[in-house]
């Protein structure tokens, strides 16, 4: 099995600057994205360093396995597991520290939603805040991580519609986040792995202008990986594009393809595509 994957970063259409990033270790199976809060650089900071701290830690890990978790070491879930929650918290002290030390940063955070393809059976997923991460599988797309905002959980509790949450205007409080608190809870858990998965990590610029069935069939119709990311980007921008949009798209396929995104480095703006 090969892993076929394309991203792209839009400042979108009603943003002065783009406070995504995404991040991609191709040799580790490795893929991140963060959007960052806190306004103009701040929030930049936060999601670039949030990427670059959860790649560059797996990394550590892969040349060094001895390397110490940070956290509670989970016995049902794998070394690679643990060691992506690790990453995590590492990156949340990284950009509470950042915070703590300039002033004009204050307040800054950032969300997370990593995808590390262990094995040829199994990936491990993890996310703090609101951005996403859905599968593609045949005919069935499904949202894999629970978004930790007030709104979400209104729906959770049976307290607010899927209608209501749409109007409401505390979408953007987030419930958790990086970077806020010295520590933090990371949701972490593996999926099984069939041929043909498509898995799209996309932050939530993304999932306010387009609906699930757009997405879908966005994903089921391109031809690559990178086209699909292209066309998200797109038709979000065209329904819109009131935020910052990103999209890391990865196919799990039965033969050696191409990965389209640069490979290693880290992207902000469609620009750099």
């Amino acid at each position: 099995m090969e892993i076929e994957f394309g991203a792209r970063s839009d400042v979108g259409r009603a943003r002065g600057n783009n406070e995504d990033s995404f991040a991609v270790a191709a040799e580790l199976k490795l893929f991140v994205l963060s959007d960052g809060m806190g306004g103009l650089a701040a929030g930049e900071a936060a999601s670039r360093l949030t990427t670059e701290t959860v790649v560059n830690n797996c990394r550590a890990a892969a040349s060094n396995p001895s390397l110490p978790l940070i956290g509670e070491y989970l016995t049902e879930l794998s070394k690679s597991s643990n060691r992506l929650a690790s990453a995590i918290r590492t990156a949340n002290r990284d950009v509470y520290a950042a915070a703590q030390k300039d002033k004009k940063k204050r307040g800054m955070g950032a969300t997370v939603v990593a995808v590390w393809i262990v094995d040829s059976q199994r990936a491990s997923v993890a996310h703090v805040g609101d951005s996403r991460i859905y599968r593609l599988r045949g005919e069935d797309f499904a949202q894999i991580t629970e978004d930790h905002s007030f709104v979400a959980d209104q729906i959770r509790r049976g307290m607010m519609t899927q209608q209501e949450a749409a109007r409401s205007n505390m979408q953007s409080v987030l419930l958790r986040a990086l970077g806020v608190e010295p520590e933090v809870q990371v949701d972490i858990t593996e999926k099984d792995l069939m041929e043909g998965d498509t898995f799209l990590l996309c932050s939530d610029g993304l999932t306010r202008e387009l609906s699930d069935a757009q997405i879908s069939a966005t994903l089921a119709e391109a031809e690559n990986s990178q086209e699909a990311a292209d066309r998200l980007i797109d038709l979000a921008n065209q329904a819109g594009g009131g935020d910052n949009i990103t999209a890391v798209v990865v196919r799990y396929a039965a033969k050696p393809v191409r990965a389209f995104a640069r490979i290693g480095k880290w992207f902000k703006g469609s620009e750099e595509r």
